[in-house]
This record gives structure tokens, sequence and C-alpha cells, in this order.
């Protein structure tokens, strides 16, 4: 088999590109090594830029995001019992959409026979050959047989944990990494969330976040030590510990059920660069890798993609190579920009293991400044929303 752009990862960054390459009539093949439900299954995102909510709305895809999602124009950070609340609207002319990254790749997904982006799923064994040069290829097993798919550029929209990275030579790409020293317990529950816009909230035991999905389908995260197990956190104990974080004003207006989906993700900030070798590209999570404070991953991902694929088209529609060879520092420049804000809210929500009183009380004189600077404010307000392309 043989296509213009072969793009490794069917999540909402390889789908997103590829529907944007179709549009401009290239021709594009999608190879998934998990099966559609498993992608479907990974509950992820659910805060949406303007860059992702305009780039749907292009391809005619957002009829059911505007339907069914949820405008905010507004979010809070929270110590003890003081409320900030950030007004992008009002500060920045623009707002965030609710809506699960889920959805989005549900969106993404069922468009994609109806605008010819053709979708492999079960890939096995899935590699890449030849990137550095002219006619790179992959090849994958499926139906127990072996399958060739040639291209002249190959996309890696396939995570962290994915091929393509692990196809640059050790020569050609190195990393920036930051662990940090706890994770998030995240509980997903169909019940009404406690607060109509997203709470992120610092407090003596730990961070906390109140999100939502829906009107009817909320969101929680704990910050918990590395080494915690699920098991010990049956329901009761975790919604008593949120209510506790949260604080008074959102404990009495939460809403207690049973956890849909529960689990513990470990928190990263990760940045690989460049972001191209010969004819292989880097998107999304398979480049860098942001901590969820303040919702960055699936946007970032997104800008990638943006950036991905007015290159591609500027080359296969008018033999132009100079969007190709920009598109590393042209996504890079924006991914560290969003990497600084991630790490800065991390930072001023979260309590360090390794902190002492002074760190303690450069928290409290940031958040005594953000509740009273316009400015200050304005700044978070203007990351949050997403940087202009």
């Amino acid at each position: 088999m043989k296509t213009q752009v072969a793009i490794v990862g069917a999540g909402p960054a390889g789908l997103l590109l590829g529907h944007l390459l179709r549009a401009e009539g290239i021709e594009v093949v999608v190879v998934e090594r998990a099966a559609p439900d498993y992608v479907l299954g990974r509950i992820r995102a659910g805060v949406l830029e303007t860059t992702l909510t305009d780039l749907l709305d292009r391809l005619g895809l957002g009829e059911r995001m505007h339907a069914e999602g949820i405008p905010h124009d507004g979010f809070n950070l929270a110590d003890g019992e003081r409320l900030i609340r950030i007004d992008v609207a009002a500060l920045t002319g623009r707002e965030v959409m609710v809506y699960g990254q889920t959805e989005v790749t549900r969106d993404l997904m069922d468009a994609a026979p109806s605008r010819g982006l053709e979708v492999i799923y079960e890939a096995a064994d899935l590699a890449l050959h030849d990137v550095e040069g002219d006619a790179p290829y992959i090849t994958y097993i499926k139906g127990g047989a072996q399958h060739r798919l040639d291209a002249r550029f190959i996309c890696g929209c396939d995570g962290y944990h994915g091929p393509s990275r692990k196809a640059f030579p050790a020569s050609a790409g190195q990393h920036c990494e930051k662990v940090y020293p706890f994770g998030w317990l995240g509980i997903l529950a169909d019940v009404p969330p406690c607060n109509h816009e997203l709470i992120y909230a610092n407090h003596a035991h730990g961070f906390a976040l109140a999100s939502m999905r829906s009107a009817t389908r909320s969101r929680y995260y704990i910050q918990v030590p590395l080494d915690e197990k699920i098991e010990e956190w049956p329901d009761d104990r975790l919604w008593d510990e949120l209510a506790l974080r949260l604080g008074p004003d959102a404990a009495a207006h939460m809403t207690r059920g049973n956890a849909l989906e529960k689990s513990i993700a470990p928190l990263r900030s990760f940045v690989f660069e460049p972001m191209r070798h010969g004819s292989l590209f880097l998107a999304g999570d398979s480049a860098h890798i942001v901590p969820p404070t303040g919702a960055k991953g699936l946007n970032l991902a997104a800008s990638d993609v943006a950036y991905l694929s007015e290159a591609l088209a500027r080359y296969f529609r008018s033999n132009d190579p100079d969007g190709v060879a920009g598109y590393s520092a042209r996504a890079l420049a924006r991914v560290w920009k969003a990497e600084r804000f991630s790490w800065q809210l991390t930072r001023l929500m979260h309590r360090f293991p390794e902190a002492d009183a002074f760190d303690r009380r450069m928290q409290l004189a940031d958040l005594d400044y953000i509740a009273s600077s316009v400015a200050a404010q304005t700044t978070i307000a203007e990351n949050y929303v997403g940087l202009p392309l």
C-alpha cells in the first residue's frame, strides 16, 4: 500500500491531522495499534481551547460539541476558604469549552469513512523504517499477515509510549524531563458538578480539582503520593477528602456517587526536540507531556497538528519545503510556553514534599497577588484560554 502521508496513532491528534490533510486533498492512511474501543476508552482531558474548537468547526465537525459541550468563561483558584475567580472572557474576550477528549475522538472517528480517511486498527508489531530518507515506510501485522505502507512522510501521533519517537536515532534528538513527586487520583461519576466552573484548590492535605464532563457527569482529582494504592481509596474516603480540600462551599454543593472510573496518574513535564527527523514528524504526546494542571495536553497536540497540516499542505500543494523545515521550531516555541504555564500552575497549587515554610509563604504571596492584580489574572487567563498560533 502507498500513500502521501502515513499517520501513526488514531487518537485525537492523529485523527484530527488526518481530517485536516484530507480536507486539502492529501492522501492519508492512519495506522493504530489498538482496537477502536480501546482508543475510545481512554478517559483524558475535557477542557478545549479555541485552537481546537476552531479546527473542529473548520472541518464541519463541531455540531455535537456545541450542542453538548459546556462553554466556560472563567475558572477558580482556591486556598482554604478563599475562591479567586479568573474571568477568562472579560480578560481575553474568549472562552474555553468543556467537552471530553473521548467525545472529540468519537466525532473524528465517526466522520472518517465519509471524509475518505482510512484508519487501520489493531496493527500489531508496528515499526517505522528509513525515516531519514524520502521514502519511509511502516510495517505491521494484521490478520496474521505482514503489511507494508509506503509514504512520503510519516507523522507520529502515537503518544509517549509509541514507536515513533523511538525511531529517531539516539544522536538525532534529546529530551528534557521533570518528574513530580506525586500523582493525581481521579474519579469519574455520574453526578452533577459542585460548581458551574472548575476549581483548582491548594489545601494543607494537597491539591484538588473539581471538574466536569457534562451537566450530569463530574470529574474530580486529588494529589496523592506516587506510591499510593488505588485500593486504599474507597469511594467514601475519596469523597470525604475532596470535600475537605475543595472547601465548605464546594462541599455543600457536592453530590456523591459511585465511581465509573478511578485511577492514579503520575505527573511529569517532558519535551523531546527536535520534533522532526528526515521524513518523520512528531506531534502531541509523542513529543511532549505536560502535567494536567491547566489542561494543556490535548490542546497542545491540536496546535502541533495545526502547524503540521499547514506545512504538509504547502509541500504537496506548492512544492514548498519551508513549512516542513520550520515545523519543529514553530511548534516547540508554543510547546515551551505551555510547559511553562503548566509548571507554574503545578508549583502554585500543589504541596511538594520538600517544601518548607518559605515555599508555602511564597504560594500564599502569589495567590494574594493574583487575587488583587488584574494584570496577574490576565496573564493566567491568556495562557489558560490558549496562546495564539
